[in-house]
């Protein structure tokens, strides 16, 4: 099944073309670890979700590209064509003369109703061109107004002209320190309106892959471009084929439909985040060694410790003991509860891990069984030059502090009415604040029982 991509505003825009970037370098690599037949299955089955094939031979990726200035479209565009191993469709792109002026309710309710219909006229003929449509994935950010308010509009027709595809929102959370005055109030809408149409939500902070950049990868002066391929890099290592079942089974058919029923068992709960492990330098790589037990042992302990990064876990925090009836507010501090979690293993010897300990009760909230709230997905093809990696992906509370924080922070200028006319003046009254701020506290409420 395929998958149609919109990459909303300049973040998304950007961060996609990184995605299918990171996607075809991995297609072309001779580095594959496997037998040729899975191999080749692999590359037959990644280039039906992302690409369709043009008489040249050259892949052209699902995607269908939105912006309110023309900018860095034309410079994605080019920048893929240039690259001569994939391209975008000359024709799949949309964009305007003004922006949205990092105003989330001048990109919903000014631009969004304006320029619907030649948007969806665009996205359907994407949709159209898949032998079967496996759903959507859209690529935003939160904190602009293109991205998040248009991005936000976007989604809810999706919804209603697709009502029964998959949609996945990739959502970007600003630095904590903020790029835009604004930002918590474009992230406060968006994620409340996005909660209503979206099926789930992966999120990745940038100030933590800022971190990875900085303290895994070593880059001494960080550019949005750095934060954008290691961000590429982890969702390729989601969204690349796997094995769903046992071996021999066949590459998994619908990747959007596996992972929401692997990881969103309940509409209140579809906060997705993303850790993936090892990540390095291409220059290390020929130097290090990785054991799996090694690394799903630290996988797990990220996963409990609510860990970002494989560097700096905190090796103390352990899981409440089975059988202590504590209520869930003497948990151990920083235990992280999950809902549901999905473990995916690339490379060498893939099919003899031992997984079991993703699998302890005592990991997830009491009302699912672990045996439903834990998937295991896997490939002996290796991922980007990577001889074995592991990516977890997990419905838990990995976004609390985070969400909570940035509640906070756009609860305290709406206090105040601080730029309230910026957005009542594109019709966003007082009322729509308060709805969603109700939407988001009922969110933190839900995740904070686990």
């Amino acid at each position: 099944m395929s998958i149609v991509t919109v990459q909303l505003g300049q973040c998304g825009n950007q961060t996609g073309h990184e995605v299918f970037s990171a996607l075809c370098s991995d297609i072309r690599g001779t580095h594959g670890l496997c037998s040729k037949k899975e191999n080749e299955s692999y590359l037959d089955s990644c280039k039906e979700r992302f690409f369709c094939e043009e008489e040249s031979g050259v892949p052209v990726a699902r995607a269908v590209l939105v912006d309110m200035e023309p900018k860095v479209i034309s410079q994605t565009l080019s920048m893929a064509a240039r690259s001569g191993h994939w391209k975008y469709n000359s024709h799949s792109h949309f964009c305007q003369k003004q922006g949205s002026g990092n105003n989330w309710a001048n990109g919903y309710s000014v631009h969004g109703p304006r320029h619907k219909e030649a948007i969806m006229d665009l996205v359907q003929k994407e949709a159209e061109k898949c032998d079967r449509l496996g759903g959507f994935f859209t690529i935003m950010s939160m904190a602009g107004g293109t991205g998040s308010g248009l991005g936000a509009f976007v989604t809810q027709c999706l919804r209603d002209a697709f009502p029964t595809s998959f949609i996945l929102n990739h959502v970007i959370w600003p630095y904590g320190t903020g790029e835009v005055i604004v930002q918590n109030y474009n992230s406060v809408l968006t994620l409340s309106h996005l909660y209503q149409s979206s099926d789930a939500l992966l999120v990745h902070e940038n100030d933590v892959i800022h971190k990875i950049c900085a303290q895994l990868m070593n880059i001494k002066q960080i550019s949005f471009r750095d934060v954008n391929q290691v961000i590429a890099h982890q969702l390729g290592s989601v969204f690349q084929p796997t094995h769903t079942a046992g071996e021999g089974s066949g590459y998994s058919r619908n990747p959007l439909g596996d992972l929401m029923e692997a990881l969103v068992p309940h509409p209140e709960f579809k906060l997705l985040g993303l850790r993936n492990i090892p990540q390095m330098p291409e220059s290390s790589l020929p130097f290090s060694t990785f054991s799996w037990p090694g690394l799903t042992k630290h996988l797990r302990q990220m996963l409990i410790a609510n860990a970002k990064m494989e560097e700096g876990i905190d090796w103390q925090v352990r899981p409440p003991h089975p059988g202590s009836s504590v209520p869930s507010t003497n948990k151990p501090l920083h235990f992280n509860t999950s809902v549901a979690n999905l473990v995916i293993l690339r490379g060498k010897d893939v099919h003899g891990v031992d997984l079991g300990s993703f699998q302890d009760p005592s990991l997830y909230t009491s009302w699912l069984n672990p045996q439903d709230a834990f998937s295991a997905w896997k490939t002996p093809r290796a991922f980007n030059k990577y001889e074995k990696s592991a990516s977890l992906v997990s419905n838990s509370q990995f976004l609390l502090k985070p969400l909570d924080s940035i509640i906070g922070k756009a609860w305290n200028m709406f206090a105040s009415k601080a730029y309230l006319h910026q957005y009542t003046k594109f019709g966003i009254q007082e009322e729509d604040f308060l709805d969603c701020f109700t939407t988001l506290e009922q969110v933190i409420s839900s995740y904070t029982n686990l």
